[in-house]
């Protein structure tokens, strides 16, 4: 390689053209600008260290212009004098950063997500939806170096736009994220138990449901005329009847389904961690006829409510869009809203007791002792209740005036 004379000025830079073979322009002191046939240029460094020599690459140019090439020079002698080889240091700095990339909080965060294949898709989704927003602010810091301000301050831009709600859960989630890195070693606390009482506390606002007999008899009528997909109208009339968690429902699958014995049974994705007991629902006659008409179409696919779009089962949107359809607003009625009409009429107008209707709701119900009741606690009672329920809410079809829903479908 051929020796030429020194560079001194950045516009000797600019001038070094490629030539047949690679050449450098000697810049002092160890320091070289390699010149390649391809046109390409790079500043290189020789030193001597533990009487080896050793050569080290600082950058390309135009990126790395002459001046702070020099400047990595001198960085690097320094480390010389200090007894430090400057290849090993940055091959530290390198581990460094990849280890610190690796303890990141979005890597951390991710990983955490893809630990959470027990839950429903749904609550997948809502999670690393919720996570992006802080992602977006520190993700890619160390999570040991995340501070309590830090989180706050992801949080508080929602605040800002009077997401009140959306702030408190994406604090929630920040807090399962800096939970997992403690117990996996990579964290020594979480922050987010700093912030109680550092965010405004949303308006609880519940689901809308019909609770009056009158409305929901009308409702029922309304029901029984929709004129879309006949799976839809199937869970339209299941869904006051057995009323369980709209993801429940439209992911419900045949296997679990005993209409010989009129009982269903499953493990709700909500309560999975927390109980892992399989919840009973004692079908009514009126719900195991509609099970059977419906088996007749869906009855060879997995999902009782049989679609063929990617899930493989009705959308989430489904039952909403068709009370939307009829006429329903959202401030009167909701899929989730049949699980409130059940619970206030039970109780308040059919007088079961609350432990009954709150255990077929699949809510977690404790004894005196305050165990939670197995599966199959009350469940002949929760039987006649169940066939009592579906017998009152004929009556109260029964009694409603046959109208013209108001937006048929």
């Amino acid at each position: 390689m051929a020796e030429r004379k020194p560079l001194t000025h950045a516009r000797q830079v600019d001038a070094a053209k490629p030539e047949q073979k690679t050449y450098k322009l000697n810049a002092g002191d160890g320091l070289f600008l390699e010149v390649t046939p391809t046109g390409s240029k790079r500043w290189r460094l020789r030193y001597h260290f533990a009487a080896k020599e050793k050569m080290l690459s600082l950058g390309i140019y135009p990126a790395v212009s002459l001046m702070e090439a020099r400047e990595a020079r001198d960085s690097a002698q320094n480390l010389i004098a200090r007894g430090i080889d400057p290849s090993g240091h940055r091959k530290e700095e390198k581990e460094a950063a990849k280890q610190a990339a690796a303890n990141s909080f979005e890597a951390i965060a991710l990983e955490w997500l893809e630990r959470q294949t027990d839950k429903a898709e749904a609550t997948q989704s809502k999670g690393r939806w919720l996570l992006q927003f802080a992602i977006d602010e520190f993700g890619d810091r160390p999570i040991s170096t995340i501070t309590p301000p830090m989180v706050l301050a992801a949080c508080r831009k929602l605040e800002a736009e009077n997401k009140l709600e959306t702030a408190r859960r994406v604090k929630t989630k920040c807090g399962q994220v800096f939970r997992y890195a403690v117990a996996t070693g990579r964290a020594e606390r979480d922050p987010t138990p700093d912030l109680r009482g550092a965010l405004k506390t949303p308006i609880v606002k519940h689901r809308a449901a019909l609770t009056d007999p009158k409305d929901v008899g009308q409702l029922l009528r309304d029901i029984d005329q929709y004129g879309g997909q006949f799976t839809t109208l199937c869970a339209l009339k299941l869904s006051p009847m057995i009323f369980i968690r709209p993801g429940e429902l439209r992911t419900a699958k045949w296997a679990d389904i005993d209409l010989d014995e009129a009982r269903w049974s499953y493990t709700p994705p909500k309560t999975r961690n927390q109980t892992q007991l399989e919840h009973i629902i004692p079908l009514s006659t009126q719900a195991v006829s509609i099970l059977r008409e419906l088996h007749q179409l869906t009855g060879r696919h997995p999902y009782v409510f049989h679609s063929w779009g990617k899930t493989g089962y009705m959308s989430e949107s489904a039952v909403l869009n068709a009370l939307r359809r009829m006429g329903y607003g959202k401030e009167e009625m909701t899929g989730h809203g049949f699980r409130a009409m059940a619970r206030t009429i039970l109780d308040e107008v059919l007088g079961y007791r609350i432990e009954l209707i709150e255990q077929q709701l699949a809510h977690r119900v404790a004894d005196m002792h305050g165990r939670a009741y197995n599966r199959t606690k009350h469940l002949p009672e929760r039987t006649k209740m169940m066939q009592a329920w579906a017998d009152y809410l004929d009556k109260l079809k029964k009694e409603a005036p046959l109208q013209v829903i108001k937006n048929p479908a």
